[in-house]
């Protein structure tokens, strides 16, 4: 009958018999088989995750909103998270968690399709520029329209009064369909971290598990490399790729207003997030191997994929009919069991707030480099993908083969985890040394009246040397004058006439670059290099050597995530811990940084229906100060701590220690007892046959 039953479950299973009388081909390959899939689909959801950080100054520009906007869009992801993923982990492991994980991928697929939408029904991006395309270069507008002092004061108060004409023009609907397609990527992306791992976890000898989640982070690592070069060659091309011609567009890539081709990006990753559905509809819902034959038909190599039925007794079996009220009813104890353990707690009140300072640090690194270093979007995203990505990604990697090769249990896995991540915390205060001069931008960071120091008080951009002119000071229009010195459009410099057309004008009579007048000036900002050229590659090579550190505790500290609680609340924990660091972490962290950023804008872009657009300027100084100060302030806070966790770890081991031993104790004088009664038992049934052979002589 037993044997009958496990036929049965493997046709069950959709397994030929065939197919159950190879066991040593089949299980082996569908364990390989679903190592490779997993690996693609941990590669494609990096990928659309590390492209969407990569274009937040792109969204920022195309629908004119601030940072904290963005964090909202960014975490909506971990919203969809929210939304399913503690039933996912539950009841998911119990039931075919390859089909699951197949319908959360074409779910991904299709929200990373909806963010891309809004580029194919909202209107052409239109920036403010007074640099025309014209052939015949004389009829050049003047840059400095002459008007009556009444006329200049109420430009200066119709400047705040959305225009007529941008009625019904609603970009606010437009990034309601980005941060909506977000939230499906974050429903569908649910199962496939806690039931992948688990999978693996449960068909993987022990020994072998944790190279295998090892090598499984380091493919999902691999997929911001691939996610942010996306991003860069995205950022070069212009938005409106296809239905412009680029020889009528007047800004770069490292212009504020210039966006990129941001909705190609998301065209590709939602492809390859489609594909990655594939393999897992053909994959068994769980492996069955007969123990004895097993082992003597496989190879060594094959019977490391193979389980022990009786050592994996203690895991939930996939494939047990179980109804889904009592399932239900095991959700509330199995909860308040995994709650009850303080080590649990712990570490995951550590993870929570590690990931508000990591999540907050990668959401908006690219845009610090970019502010910070005068870097365009494009070389941001490329550096962050060649140097920085594969960093992180042989941290992962050499952080599973050292814990492999050391036999490290339970306790040095913590230690190694900390101790990796105080090292890459106590390396990352050098960035505060690390600093660049803000632009030198008139009204902005410098004053009309002096020119030579920069401050960052509020200061005006209308001065005598611009009082003539018909200027809006809501515009970014920026030219370089040639005394090095930027200004916000070429009206507030005073340039009088204009020539050239496109990239290559040239503004003429600028009175505010010089007091004779007759000075000119360039379209664009000018170049602020010296000190931050020289600071840069020290910056980039600093990044490189704490992100590998940080990463070698990666898959030490999963693993013991996994270690610390009980094997059949598993799948359980690795969702309640993914559960509870997206709700307290991926959804707060991304909006909280950008609204502390967004206090740092020193020049704010107006949108053509009213109201604060994104910013084009920032204080780098105090941005500096902002973005690193939060990010290690809470890593501080994460290690103070860990203090108590290693004590009540310490006592728990020292107890489990303890009851192990009496247990053994109770075992062997359980079977000294039971030998000493089966000897008792075997002597007396002696001397009744002796009896018996004396009566029956008599």
């Amino acid at each position: 009958m037993e044997v009958g039953n496990e036929q049965g479950r493997a046709q069950g299973n959709g397994r030929s018999d065939a197919a159950a009388g190879k066991p040593c081909t089949s299980p082996c390959n569908s364990l390989k088989m679903f190592l490779v899939a997993l690996s693609f689909a941990y590669f494609a959801k990096a990928l659309s995750g590390s492209y969407m950080k990569s274009t937040i100054t792109q969204l920022e520009r195309r629908f004119d909103i601030p940072s904290y906007l963005i964090g909202v869009i960014d975490g909506s992801f971990e919203v969809g998270n929210l939304l399913v993923i503690a039933f996912v982990s539950y009841f998911g492991a119990k039931l075919h968690r390859p089909k699951i994980i197949a319908v959360g991928c074409v779910l991904m697929s299709i929200g990373t399709f909806i963010i891309a939408l809004p580029h194919f029904i909202i209107g052409r991006y239109q920036y403010e520029t007074s640099v025309r395309w014209v052939v015949n270069s004389t009829l050049n507008p003047s840059p400095c329209p002459v008007g009556s002092p009444s006329d200049l004061a109420q430009d200066r108060k119709l400047s705040h009064v959305p225009a007529t004409a941008c009625e019904g023009d609603s970009n606010l609907s437009m990034w309601i369909y980005v941060l909506l397609g977000n939230v499906l990527r974050g429903i569908g992306e649910t199962p496939v971290q806690p039931l992948g791992i688990s999978y693996i976890d449960d068909f993987a000898s022990d020994e072998n598990a944790a190279l295998y989640v090892g090598c499984v982070q380091t493919i999902s690592v691999i997929g911001p490399v691939f996610g942010y070069l996306l991003g860069s060659l995205c950022a070069k091309i212009y938005v409106d790729i296809g239905f412009v011609k680029m020889e009528t567009i007047t800004i770069t890539p490292s212009d504020a207003r210039w966006v990129g081709a941001w909705w190609l990006g998301y065209l590709i990753a939602g492809v390859i997030t489609l594909l990655s559905a594939i393999p897992f509809w053909f994959l068994p819902r769980s492996l069955h191997i007969p123990g004895a034959q097993g082992s003597e038909k496989c190879t060594p190599e094959q019977t490391s994929f193979i389980k022990d039925p009786h050592s994996g007794k203690h895991k939930y079996p996939a494939d047990q009919n179980t109804t889904f009220i009592e399932m239900a009813k095991d959700f509330i104890p199995s909860l308040r069991t995994l709650l009850g353990n303080p080590v649990y707690l712990i570490y995951l009140c550590v993870s929570i707030i590690q990931l508000n300072s990591l999540i907050g640090m990668v959401t908006y690194k690219p845009k610090y480099i970019e502010q910070h270093f005068k870097q365009s979007a494009s070389k941001a995203n490329f550096l962050m993908g060649v140097i920085n990505i594969p960093a992180v990604a042989l941290g992962m990697f050499s952080g599973g083969l050292l814990m492999k090769r050391l036999k490290l249990n339970i306790m040095g896995a913590a230690r190694f985890a900390f101790g990796t991540s105080l090292i890459g915390y106590i390396l990352s205060l050098f960035f505060f040394a690390m600093s660049c001069e803000n632009a030198k931008v008139a009204g902005v960071t410098l004053p009309y009246i002096s020119l030579d120091s920069i401050s960052y008080d509020k200061h005006s951009v209308f001065a005598a040397c611009n009082s003539d002119c018909f200027c809006s000071e809501s515009d970014w229009d920026p030219v370089c004058g040639e005394n090095g010195i930027t200004y916000v459009s070429p009206c507030l410099a005073g340039c009088a006439s204009s020539s050239g057309s496109g990239k290559n004008t040239v503004f003429s009579s600028c009175s505010c670059v010089g007091e004779a007048g007759n000075f000119t000036a360039s379209t664009g900002q000018c170049p602020e290099k010296d000190d931050c050229d020289r600071m840069f590659p020290y910056f980039l090579a600093l990044s490189v050597i704490t992100s590998f550190i940080i990463s070698l505790g990666g898959t030490p500290g999963y693993m013991f995530l996994i270690r610390c609680i009980k094997p059949q609340l598993k799948s359980l924990a690795l969702g309640f811990h993914a559960m509870a660091t997206r709700t307290l972490a991926g959804i707060p962290a991304p909006i909280y940084f950008g609204a502390i950023i967004d206090t740092t804008c020193l020049k704010w872009g107006q949108k053509r229906c009213g109201g604060l657009g994104a910013c084009r300027i920032y204080n780098t100084t105090a941005y500096r100060i902002a973005y690193l100060g939060l990010t290690l302030s809470l890593r501080s806070i994460s290690f103070i701590i860990c203090i108590p966790g290693f004590i009540l770890l310490s006592r728990q081991l020292r107890k489990e220690e303890r009851n192990a031993v009496h247990g053994a104790l109770a075992n062997g004088g359980t079977e000294l007892e039971a030998l000493r009664k089966e000897e008792f038992v075997v002597s007396n049934s002696d001397q009744s046959q002796q009896t018996a052979d004396r009566e029956t002589r008599l």
